[in-house]
């Protein structure tokens, strides 16, 4: 028992000096928009990185010093290259030459809106077929609360090596905000958790090596309900705001106009703001996770699933109101019109069309017999997505080539702020204006209608 221990905490003293020194070589599963900034991040701070993924385009993109990601830029792996700090593959067997494997892959929801572990378990076979003993495991991809126990550790358990004795697990939710501009993965906390004292402390040491505060908690399980919790909080407060707006429509209140009152007060209230439905890789997906998770204990999650059902059916009152524009101002109906969709990223000044509501709108809307383009400065072409397959290779169209006359009315989604606003306007046709965004640019328009 004692040469057992001994043998344990000799890898686990191993790790923990060559983290703190930075000799200790770090892997990073998954370069997208988590995987990539994390990998650059760690390498500028000093540590030997190697970032694996299975597009063979990213790793020869990254190769030739070209980022497809906003937050990493190419200068930035121009300093990678000059420092010899990473290197981009498809060959997982480079796994077993690192010390601390990260995993940032995807976790999407199933057709039937249940949590789709395959890339987590995937991930961890190719894991388990090529790790070494004295390897910290770290999964940083958005799950329900017990994954990394549940799924993750028996599935590494399975290359014969044994959890605790020969590697060890824990969870560091990613917080990535893309496009923001003042806050990097270095510079965003970052929630660690472990399961015991031995992986706790490898965690908290690799981290505090790579990003400017580390904050520990109890567990893994914990770790993955802050996650949760944080995107839930999101989801809950939107799907208000979202529900305030469709009242004080009817009384003839401006819900912005609200929204900027009450944020006055300096205590008790946050602002949150309405939009057409909720986009993005987390906010509308992450509650579900929960909602299925809380099944096993016997719970419902009504209050989740309420501000879920909220948001999504937020697009039907968009269409609603786009209908009584082109009614009232038009003479027309929706089927007969000539749509621009203005915005069709899920977000603002990202490139990134992941549960867009936009998508939804442009779908409806031809659904309805609309002709619909879209104009966005960040995306060229729209992606093959699996539930939008017909929208596959629709272009953007640029505002210096629309007239009034190409269409009826302009529907603003996502609002970017390389959109020339005051060009919009001065088209003259009726606009629906999602996101505010004429008025809070200081512009008028009388053909304008907030939805």
């Amino acid at each position: 028992m004692e040469i057992e221990m001994h043998a344990q905490n000799t890898k686990h003293a191993n790790l923990l000096e060559n983290l703190e020194n930075k000799t200790a070589r770090i892997g990073v599963i998954g370069l997208g928009y988590v995987g990539l900034p994390l990998a650059v991040t760690a390498a500028l701070r000093g540590f030997k990185v190697t970032g694996f993924d299975i597009d063979e385009a990213k790793p020869e993109a990254l190769k030739k010093g070209q980022s497809y990601i906003a937050a990493v830029d190419n200068g930035m792996l121009e300093e990678t290259t000059r420092a010899a700090s990473a290197s981009w593959t498809t060959e997982f067997s480079g796994l077993a030459e690192c010390d601390v494997i990260v995993i940032c892959v995807p976790t999407p929801l199933t057709r039937h809106r249940e949590p789709d572990l395959s890339f987590i378990k995937g991930t961890a076979e190719d894991i388990a077929a090529n790790m070494t003993a004295g390897t910290l495991v770290v999964l940083e991809s958005t799950t329900f609360p017990g994954t990394t126990q549940e799924v993750l550790a028996p599935i590494l358990a399975s290359s014969g090596l044994s959890v605790e004795d020969d590697f060890w697990v824990a969870f560091s939710p990613e917080r990535e905000d893309p496009g923001n501009a003042t806050f990097r993965t270095h510079s965003i906390p970052k929630i660690v958790g472990g399961d015991t004292d031995l992986a706790r402390s490898l965690v908290v040491a690799f981290y505090s090596k790579v990003v400017d505060e580390v904050v520990p908690v109890s567990s893994t399980g914990t770790a993955e309900a802050v996650k949760i919790t944080e995107n839930i909080f999101r989801a809950v407060n939107i799907a208000l705001v979202n529900e305030l707006k469709v009242i004080y429509d009817a009384m003839g209140i401006d819900v912005w106009e609200v929204i900027d009152g009450a944020s006055s007060k300096p205590f008790g209230f946050m602002p949150f703001y309405p939009g057409p439905g909720l986009g993005g890789h987390c906010i509308p997906i992450d509650p579900f996770y929960l909602t299925w998770k809380a099944r096993e204990f016997g719970h419902a999650t009504r209050f989740v699933e309420l501000a879920g059902e909220i948001n999504v059916n937020m697009p039907k009152y968009v269409i609603s109101k786009l209908r009584e524009v082109l009614d009232r101002q038009c003479g027309k109906g929706l089927s007969t019109s000539r749509i621009l969709l203005v915005g069709i990223s899920y977000k603002k000044n990202v490139p990134d069309m992941r549960e867009s509501p936009s998508v939804v709108l442009m779908d409806m809307m031809l659904k309805n017999g609309a002709a619909v383009d879209f104009l966005d400065p960040h995306i060229e072409t729209i992606p093959r997505m699996r539930e939008f397959p017909h929208l596959y290779g629709r272009k953007n169209i640029e505002l210096k080539d629309v007239t009034a006359a190409d269409y009826d009315a302009v529907l603003i989604s996502t609002d970017h702020d390389a959109i020339d606003y005051e060009g919009l306007v001065d088209l003259g046709l009726p606009i629906v204006d999602t996101r505010n965004a004429i008025a809070s640019r200081g512009l008028k328009g009388e053909l304008v209608t907030k939805a």
